[in-house]
């Protein structure tokens, strides 16, 4: 499900290894968590988390989630919003290696990384679950706003738009694109560049000005709305979310 890394100079990468494509269950989002929040004490002075080449994550794993009543269905979302929550307060440097394709909630939690670096050419990113018949939830919006802007974030949010590499660069998305082969080199690169600063002023700056989001995301423990969930079950979500496992399945 996952597989530890370690590079030069204590950058430990975390690598997304759920074949095909990364779908999120609770499973591999607990793992994640466990895995960032652990990484500092295993003496990692960085962490980037990276996916398959062509594939950073497809995001949730609507086929899973649907056969979950509401308690499961709120289980999976506390879960997804405190791994969210353990990247925004990590002690340690995080870079987003996006390996590929990152759609709806691989999106998301890329936003809470310090850096984001993409593959260039084919591949999209973007929080497209109004196309998927699923809303954002505040805290989510709030996190897009931050890297983005309030207006971009409105529009890219409210048409679930996806966007390829070279726009969501152009965007402030993503801070660095590189060839699919050479995401991860280029996230070891940055953290290592980011390392040899004076750790002391580098930790405290960095502390400063991540204090809005880690004001919003240090405790996730009431953040769900849970009209998020309520929503979720709403028959226009689940009559849209059941086309796209149908749709899915014919491929």
């Amino acid at each position: 499900m996952l597989d530890i890394l370690p590079h030069d100079g204590g950058i430990h990468e975390i690598r997304m290894a759920r074949p095909p494509v990364n779908a999120l269950t609770i499973d591999l989002v607990r793992a994640l968590r466990e895995a960032i929040t652990e990484a500092p004490a295993n003496g990692a002075r960085g962490i980037v988390v990276s996916g398959a080449q062509g594939m950073f994550s497809a995001g949730v794993d609507v086929p899973a989630l649907l056969q979950c009543d509401r308690a499961g269905v709120e289980a999976f979302w506390n879960e997804f919003f405190a791994l969210c929550g353990a990247i925004a307060v990590s002690s340690v440097p995080t870079v987003a290696a996006i390996t590929g394709h990152s759609p709806a909630g691989g999106a998301v939690i890329s936003l809470f990384f310090d850096y984001r670096v993409m593959a260039h050419g084919v591949y999209k990113i973007g929080l497209n679950e109004v196309q998927v018949g699923m809303s954002v939830p505040d805290p989510i919006q709030f996190a897009m706003r931050r890297i983005v802007g309030a207006y971009r974030a409105e529009r890219l949010i409210v048409a679930g738009a996806m966007v390829d590499a070279e726009q969501a660069h152009a965007i402030g998305l993503v801070d660095e694109l590189a060839t699919v082969e050479q995401v991860v080199t280029r996230a070891v690169l940055w953290l290592n560049d980011l390392l040899k600063l004076p750790p002391n002023a580098m930790l405290r700056t960095r502390a400063m000005a991540r204090a809005d989001l880690v004001s919003v995301w240090g405790d996730t423990t009431n953040l769900l709305d849970p009209r998020f969930i309520d929503d979720f079950f709403a028959d226009e979500t689940q009559s849209v979310l059941h086309a796209l496992v149908a749709r899915l399945k014919s491929r």
